[in-house]
C-alpha cells in the first residue's frame, strides 16, 4: 500500500509581507517616540551649552518702559530667560509691606538677595516701584500675584502678595517669604537702574551701560 503524502498548503506570502510591514512600522514608531523623548530631555542642556554670543545676548541688560504702568499693576519683563516683575505699588500696598514685618522670616533682608541700594524697607530704589525676579527660591516655580481681595483663597488676614502654586510658599509685596514656607529665602532683586522716570534698565546698575 502506498501512502500519498499530505498536501501541505503553501504559505501566503502576502501575510508574511503584512507582518513584516507591521513590525517595521512598530519599530519606526518606537524609535520616533524615543527620539522625541530624548529631544525633550536634551533641550535644557542645549540651552545651557548655547554658543557664547547667544549667551552674552541673553545676559544683556533690558529696558522696561513703566510709563503706562498703572497703580497696583504688574508687568513682566524677560531677562536672562527669567521673568522679572515690575510693579507700581500703591500707598495701601506699601502699608501692607510694613504690616507684614512680623509675618516674614527675613524682614530686614539680611540674606544678600538684593543690591545694597535695595536693602531697605521696601527692597527697591523708589518705594512705589518693585522689581523682582519672579522665581520661587524653593524649587524654581513662578509665583502668582494674589491681591488683598483674594482673602477667600489666602485667608482673612491676607495683605496681598504672591503665592507659589507648586508648594504653597507665600511672599509679601516686597518679595519677602512668609515664616514656615518651603521657600528658604526671599525673592531675588536683580540689579537695575533708572534711565529716566519712565524707563528702568534691568541687569545693570550704571547708566549708559
Amino acid at each position: 500500500m502506498r501512502f500519498l503524502p499530505h498536501s501541505v498548503p503553501r504559505p501566503d506570502m502576502s501575510d508574511k509581507k503584512n507582518i513584516d510591514n507591521t513590525r517595521r512600522n512598530l519599530i519606526v514608531a518606537t524609535a520616533a517616540a524615543s527620539g522625541a523623548a530624548g529631544v525633550g530631555v536634551a533641550i535644557p542642556f542645549a540651552w545651557s551649552w548655547w554658543p557664547s554670543e547667544r549667551a552674552k545676548a541673553a545676559g544683556a541688560p533690558v529696558e522696561a518702559d513703566i510709563s503706562g504702568l498703572a497703580p497696583g499693576e504688574l508687568q513682566v519683563v524677560e531677562w536672562r530667560g527669567k521673568p522679572v516683575w515690575v510693579m507700581r505699588r500703591t500707598k495701601e500696598m506699601l502699608e501692607a509691606v510694613r504690616k507684614s514685618d512680623d509675618r516674614v522670616s527675613d524682614p530686614k533682608s539680611e540674606v544678600p538677595l538684593q543690591p545694597e541700594y535695595a536693602k531697605n524697607e521696601y527692597r527697591s530704589i523708589k518705594p512705589e516701584i518693585l522689581v523682582l525676579v519672579g522665581i520661587c527660591s524653593h524649587l524654581g516655580c513662578s509665583p502668582q500675584s494674589k491681591p488683598i481681595d483674594a482673602k477667600a483663597e489666602m485667608g482673612a488676614d491676607w495683605l496681598g502678595g504672591f503665592l507659589c502654586p507648586c508648594h504653597g510658599s507665600k511672599f509679601d509685596l516686597a518679595g519677602r517669604v512668609y515664616k514656615g514656607a518651603p521657600a528658604p529665602v526671599n525673592l531675588d532683586v536683580p540689579p537695575y537702574t533708572y534711565l529716566s522716570d519712565s524707563t528702568i534698565l534691568i541687569g545693570e546698575d550704571k547708566k549708559g551701560a
